[in-house]
């Protein structure tokens, strides 16, 4: 079967070489990309092939019979270079931003059936789902789950979501995000066709390890259960060729036993203390109780012992002692199952 062509035309070859990079690297389309820097390499090449998308800049556009392109290109986009650079019925987008943003209008002006989106993948068939969950609060749960996403991310494509109502997560990172995990949701329910490129405009980084902000609103959360959780999961795992998708969970999510009983492995962080002991003893008598014993039998528990010191930066808890201690879990636990 033909593979659909996605090129990319510039006579600015650093620029066209960065753009083509960010596309490659951060876009999982079912595309074959081409980059042309010389007008003359890709007359040639529309002459014998068809592309299905052509992304050109203005100047270049100018160098051909705009009528033989649009007969050899089922879309295009022009990266205009000027304020006159509008041409009609095809979209133009500022040359003069981002590649990111660049894609993102690609996406508002596609048609939704315009095929962008990957092979689906149901959630827990190829990506490794691990659930990290506890009853006792205030348990370095999300340390602790940050730290091994960070360290899986060191050798394979990791993801971390974070379902806490409050994470927290823009004030330790003194950063403010414009979209959050449930704009991906609207999307995925919404535009799921375009989901391939207005995911790496909400995919973030950190030391390694890619995440989608958690949502600010907890109220928002409970707008989706937990089977649209795992449809989302499997999905961003095929767009985004994600091996481990790590879930760092919370009480108030409804259907936490859902995405529990999908994980190739559980991590439960515990402590000695009488309430944590309590908790944890209710929370295992509610698995027995709705026959979950499932979840019970891929969990992990974990007792840390009193580290000296833990990193204060998000980005950098792949040193220090609960570093050591996690990575004994991977190679023992994860890589050795």
């Amino acid at each position: 079967m033909r593979q659909k062509i996605f090129a990319i035309c510039d006579t600015e070859e650093a620029y066209a070489v960065r753009l083509m990079e960010y596309v490659h690297e951060k876009v999982r389309l079912p595309y074959a990309f081409h980059l042309f820097t010389r007008v003359e390499e890709l007359q040639k090449f529309i002459q014998s092939e068809k592309v299905e998308l052509l992304l050109i800049a203005e100047s270049a556009l100018r160098m051909l019979k705009e009528e033989f392109v649009r007969r050899q290109t089922e879309q295009i986009f022009v990266l205009s270079e000027s304020e006159e650079a509008g041409r009609g019925d095809i979209p133009c987008i500022s040359k003069f931003q981002s590649p990111q943003a660049i894609l993102e209008t690609m996406a508002e002006s596609m048609g939704g059936t315009s095929g962008w989106d990957a092979k689906e993948t149901p959630a827990g068939e190829k990506v490794k789902l691990i659930g990290i969950y506890s009853p006792v609060k205030r348990c370095l749960q999300t340390t602790f789950a940050l730290t091994l996403g960070q360290i899986l991310a060191r050798e394979h494509r990791t993801l971390y979501l974070n379902f806490e109502n409050y994470s927290g997560f823009g004030q330790m990172l003194q950063r403010e995000f414009s979209k959050d995990m449930m704009d991906l949701m609207y999307y995925f329910r919404c535009d799921r066709d375009r989901l391939a490129l207005r995911l790496p405009a909400i995919v973030q980084d950190i030391n390694g390890l890619d995440y989608i902000p958690p949502a600010r609103s907890a109220a928002g959360m409970r707008e989706a259960d937990g089977r649209q959780w795992l449809e989302l999961c499997g999905h961003i795992a095929a767009v985004g060729e994600y091996e481990y998708i790590i879930l760092d969970l919370d009480d108030g999510l409804d259907g936490l036993f859902d995405l529990l009983r999908q994980c190739r492995r559980i991590y439960t962080i515990t402590k000695e203390d009488s309430f944590a002991v309590a908790k944890l003893n209710q929370y295992e008598q509610i698995l027995r109780f709705n026959e979950l014993e499932e979840i019970a039998d891929k969990t992990v528990k974990c007792r840390f012992p009193a580290f000296k010191e833990i990193p204060v930066g998000l980005d950098s808890l792949t040193y220090g002692e609960l570093a050591g201690y996690v990575r004994a879990i991977v190679k023992e636990d994860i890589y050795g199952e």
